[in-house]
């Protein structure tokens, strides 16, 4: 079968697509998916630079956190599942190839009115993003929201979900582009950062001082000591990602005085149960609003497979806005 394949960690363009051993037949609980399509995240550009390898069992060389596709052969213990179904879902690592073996607990259904290229831009943005703002945050219907990168998958993901519940979504972006395109997806409040990230004035004064209940931030160190002055009292803070930096001060007393809840998480890493949990909760809640159109996949630009290396480049650009796709 063909994957994309790191051949030298550090550089794009050492990415290729090469032939590998075809997976073995799936045992137990395993499914064998084929692969239509995948989703390009920013973990798989930290993969190909080496910063970021997978779990044990996942091989270092071959990237991808999401995929869309069939269900090809399934294990004899197997009782979800059907050979042709189409699923979609994450894992720790492999799913740009031809085909993926993952546990039947890691899938779920695409719904009817979604292809295969709109499926893909799903899993990891959605997954995250509901476990975030939803499981983690707690994020109630007559509360205020602040997105950090809220152009991005996640962020699109967060502030459609967000708006589903019937809360208030404050968003902030480097560009104004990307805070004008997603005023489509409703966006209620838009702060552009640039390269000074001062954004918790303007939080008070859309907030009447009171700040945000919960934020969704997918920046890291450099908006730390901003997001605690832009929470509210019992305010939640769920980090997710550090683009900006992985240290910064903290303020002990304004956490205090605040009783703020600061949460680190993500899904790569997580053990099969609490992914199989994340995913359950995906299913039961999101699946829904997708297949009625309530929430949305967004879907930048399509990119061959035997394009990887533009496609890995297009992504690293920052010109993207939604989801890069590859396709088998």
């Amino acid at each position: 079968m063909r994957a994309v394949y790191i051949t030298e960690f550090g550089s794009i363009d050492a990415l290729e697509i090469r032939e590998i051993p075809d997976p073995p037949k799936p045992e137990n609980k395993q499914v064998l998916v084929r692969v239509k399509t995948a989703g390009l995240n920013r973990a798989d550009l930290l993969q190909v630079k080496g910063a970021y390898p997978p779990p044990d069992g996942y091989s270092p060389n071959i990237p991808g956190l999401e995929f869309a596709g069939e269900v090809e052969q399934i294990g004899p213990a197997v009782s979800s599942w059907s050979v042709g179904d189409r699923v979609f879902g994450i894992t720790s690592g492999e799913a740009q190839a031809d085909f993926l073996m993952t546990d039947e607990t890691l899938l779920a259904r695409i719904p009817e009115n979604l292809n295969f290229v709109e499926a893909a831009a799903v899993p990891e943005a959605f997954i995250t993003a509901h476990d975030a703002v939803f499981t983690l945050g707690e994020l109630q219907a007559s509360e205020t929201i602040l997105i950090h990168a809220v152009g991005s998958g996640v962020g699109l993901a967060g502030l459609q979900l967000a708006k589903a519940r019937g809360a208030t979504v404050i968003g902030t972006s480097r560009t104004s582009d990307k805070l004008d395109r997603s005023r489509a997806f409703g966006l209620d409040h838009e702060i552009t950062t640039g390269g000074d990230p001062d954004f918790a004035q303007k939080i008070s004064e859309v907030t009447y001082g009171k700040g945000v209940d919960v934020i969704l931030d997918l920046v890291g160190g450099g908006y730390f000591a901003q997001n605690l002055t832009s929470l509210a009292s019992k305010g939640r803070l769920i980090l997710v990602g550090l683009t900006s930096g992985r240290t910064a001060e903290f303020n002990l007393g304004m956490a205090l005085q605040k009783r703020v809840t600061i949460i680190g998480t993500m899904l790569r890493g997580r053990p099969l149960s609490e992914k199989t949990e994340a995913t359950r909760k995906f299913a039961d809640k999101v699946v829904p609003l997708l297949r009625v159109g309530t929430v949305k996949p967004n879907v930048d630009r399509v990119f061959a497979a035997a394009d990887v290396v533009d496609a890995y480049k297009y992504l690293e650009s920052n010109e993207s806005f939604g989801k890069v796709i590859l396709e088998f």
